[in-house]
């Protein structure tokens, strides 16, 4: 029978030091809500965090711009031959280098898509954001950050060193550990309350019904031995919350559901626009959380190589094993993409070259600005391109 196991931060093994820094983070965490109590503000909510409800926006270039953006950075890469496809999921090896699809979401529920932006393909670590999303949603961004921990590692997705090397034990969710122990705390005490939840949370996210692949699931599932020894790991220290065995069943069949990068493209539009879905004009979580899920997503969503990331493109973005991307530009809309090839660090690479193209052509870079009174400074686009 599956059970669920809920132990909390307070539950941490006799003589570990990082007791004491939780209960001082925690009293640190109270006292902010006793001032955020005496100002009228709500921590959780965000609703008192805004003065005039003012937030950080703006708006996509005409779609004329954004479409031929699109068009010349899929007709600038689609060539690109680096990276390889990866061969230690089998069910994955057989992707199709060439295959190359690009898509824009705008906030609005305006879409550009080229080349495969249509073709299925599992989602695989991607889904650890919406999931994130979800739990946050669920439980308060506080308390997930209490259980799952939210800095970067600076290690490859798969590390068991970085739990180690944390006092705490823990990571942040968009690492594997993290991720595992994100999914172990999606509401339900059987593994299918537990899919189901998630399951019907990203459909709401893509606008449609999401599908698991059965043969990339059973894949996965023949070769998933590290993930389950992260999840025991875990388990040993108190940082998973529920059977380890049956949270590992489960992150496993979330990354095996079927999307496109047209759904990416939408997802991540959904977490631009505070959570509403451009297309099917439904609320999917809270604005507190998107904004909470793009911080940690920015410093985090592409590994070792998040800095370099954020350096280049300035945007909060998350690859996925399958070669999928999404990319989100807060206020204005998302990108997805889907080319299988990765680099070193499991990233893919045509996905990383047109997303860098985009976020300088059609000025998504969140720390881009202008002298107050002066137009931005038009650049060479392809010229920050790496390797362009």
């Amino acid at each position: 029978m599956d059970e669920h196991f809920d132990r909390g931060p307070h539950d941490v093994p006799d003589g570990d030091d990082s007791l004491a820094r939780e209960l001082a983070d925690e009293l640190a965490e109270e006292l902010a809500d006793e001032l955020a109590d005496e100002l009228g503000y709500d921590l959780e909510d965000d609703a008192g965090l805004t003065v005039d409800g003012r937030i950080s926006t703006g708006y996509l270039p005409d779609p004329g711009d954004v479409r031929a953006a699109v068009v010349d950075g899929y007709e600038q890469f689609r060539d690109v031959d680096e990276g390889t496809v990866p061969d230690y999921i089998p069910a994955l090896a057989a992707a199709p280098a060439d295959a190359f699809g690009v898509c824009v979401a705008g906030v609005n529920g305006g879409i550009v898509a080229i080349g495969d932006a249509e073709v299925e393909f599992t989602i695989q670590s991607i889904s650890k954001v919406f999931v994130f999303a979800l739990v946050c949603d669920a439980l308060g961004h506080q308390e997930a950050r209490r259980k799952l921990g939210v800095n970067s590692t600076g290690l490859p997705f798969d590390s068991v060193m970085g739990i180690e090397l944390n006092a705490a034990r823990t990571m942040n969710p968009m690492v594997n550990a993290g991720a595992l122990a994100t999914t172990s705390l999606v509401p339900g005490r059987t593994r299918e309350e537990k899919f189901a939840r998630i399951a019907e949370g990203l459909s709401r996210f893509a606008g449609r019904r999401l599908e698991v692949d059965e043969a990339v699931y059973q894949s996965e599932v023949a070769t998933n031995f590290r993930n389950r020894g992260i999840a025991h790991l875990l388990y040993g220290y108190r940082r998973m919350y529920s059977d380890p065995e049956l949270a590992t069943d489960v992150y496993t069949r979330q990354c095996a559901l079927r999307v496109t990068a047209r759904d990416l493209a939408v997802m991540g539009a959904t977490l631009a626009d505070g959570g509403m879905n451009p297309l099917t004009k439904e609320r999917t979580v809270g604005q507190g959380v998107c904004r909470r899920v793009l911080a940690v997503l920015a410093t985090s969503g592409l590994y070792e190589r998040s800095g370099d990331w954020l350096y280049d493109v300035g945007l909060p973005g998350k690859s996925g094993v399958s070669g999928g991307l999404v990319t989100v530009s807060p206020g204005k809309g998302g990108v997805g993409t889907y080319a299988p090839p990765l680099d070193r660090a499991g990233n893919s690479v045509r996905g990383q070259r047109i997303t860098t193209y985009l976020s300088e052509r059609l000025g998504l870079n969140l720390f881009s600005s202008a002298p107050l009174g002066q137009p931005p400074r038009t650049t060479d686009a392809a010229a920050l391109v790496p390797g362009a």
